[in-house]
């Protein structure tokens, strides 16, 4: 199936693994890449030379010059390190959670690689469009992780009408009906994380995949008490504790957290200063919610690489609760394009009965 998306990264399938924090490693990458789809790795809980040695990593696992991904935090103090690291590296494709400057995408944009940011409203996919980013990946709110309110249905159709580069609709995607749907909105294709997340490639410990395989839809739910914004994940005691506690205890959680993450980053306290100046920037941000937000990286490792489902959180879209299985990237991405053909076939056998002759 060709779209202007796969045209764009030379990708086989209209398909994205999504760059999500201690999930997307050089395994799952490197598992949605030989699939057909594009993997993005996720660099921000990575020092640089642990993402140097991870997209080197996605690369002998993978044929020569498939094509992948890096998704880098544009508010990040060494932003422009990391993305000259993916252009010293040849990789194919940049992606963003928030909007890059017009100069950063421009850098990128110079030296050959595809910059695709996420977005959650049509203003952004507007600003960053005329920025001269080449795709925007649309996630609506069904989508896990730091999210919006406003459903994909509602959102997509509104950032296609609104900007004339490709379109990647993310947030309730799971099977090939859903790709079938999204192209029918004007999307170049979908992107998906809770499904990569549920597959034999991703190295989430068996226990953490359990919690999400036994889900219901009703057990996925919205909350600001990790990091002071709306964050969408399955509900678990934890996350009832946390919402049960008080302002003062979250703070002196969130102090202890960003002692952590600055030990696990390398980042230095001015490093980490910088960065949450850059969140604030443009963003009505408290300090406290600049300083919950180091709560999100190590409560989402503890369960995500720990297996600590007891003591982390764990990111989830909403189609957690319509999974039940289990299998590789190359299985998965095999069934999506299956069905998304059976769909299509099925649209045209309909379309096929109301053009056909009267009887009689």
């Amino acid at each position: 199936m060709r779209t202007a998306f796969t045209e764009l990264v030379g990708v086989e399938h209209p398909v994205v693994q999504t760059g999500m924090g201690w999930v997307a490693g050089p395994r799952l990458v490197s598992g949605a890449a030989g699939a057909g789809a594009l993997g993005i790795l996720a660099s921000a809980t990575m020092t640089l030379d642990q993402l140097r040695a991870a997209v080197r990593e996605v690369k002998a696992r993978t044929p020569e010059g498939t094509p992948f991904g890096v998704n880098l935090r544009a508010d990040a103090g060494d932003a422009v390190e990391r993305a000259q690291l993916i252009i010293d590296e040849g990789v194919r494709v940049a992606s963003f959670a928030l909007a890059p400057s017009k100069e950063l995408i421009g850098r990128l944009k110079d030296a050959g690689v595809v910059v695709i940011p996420s977005i959650g409203a049509r203003r952004h996919a507007e600003k960053v469009a005329a920025w001269g980013a080449d795709a925007v990946i649309v996630q609506g709110g069904e989508g896990g992780g730091h999210t919006g309110d406003v459903a994909t249905t509602v959102l997509l159709p509104q950032v296609v009408d609104a900007v004339d580069i490709p379109v990647i609709a993310a947030g309730g995607f799971s099977d090939g009906r859903g790709l079938v749907a999204a192209l029918s909105y004007g999307a170049a294709g979908i992107a998906m994380g809770t499904r990569f997340l549920l597959t034999s490639d991703s190295t989430v410990p068996d226990a953490v995949k359990a919690e999400y395989l036994k889900a219901t839809v009703k057990d996925v739910t919205v909350t600001t008490a990790v990091d002071g914004l709306p964050h969408r994940m399955l509900r678990t005691e934890l996350v009832d504790s946390l919402e049960r506690a008080g302002h003062t205890r979250a703070l002196i959680r969130a102090v202890r957290h960003a002692a952590g993450f600055r030990k696990l980053s390398g980042l230095s306290w001015s490093q980490m200063v910088r960065d949450g100046l850059a969140m604030k920037h443009g963003k009505d941000l408290s300090w406290s919610q600049v300083l919950l937000a180091a709560n999100t990286p190590m409560l989402l490792k503890a369960s995500m690489v720990e297996g600590r489902t007891d003591l982390g959180v764990m990111a989830s879209g909403q189609v957690a609760g319509v999974i039940d299985d289990l299998p590789s990237c190359a299985e998965l991405v095999s069934r999506v394009m299956a069905e998304a053909q059976q769909a299509i076939e099925a649209l045209e056998a309909l379309h096929s009965l109301r053009t056909l002759p009267p009887p009689g």
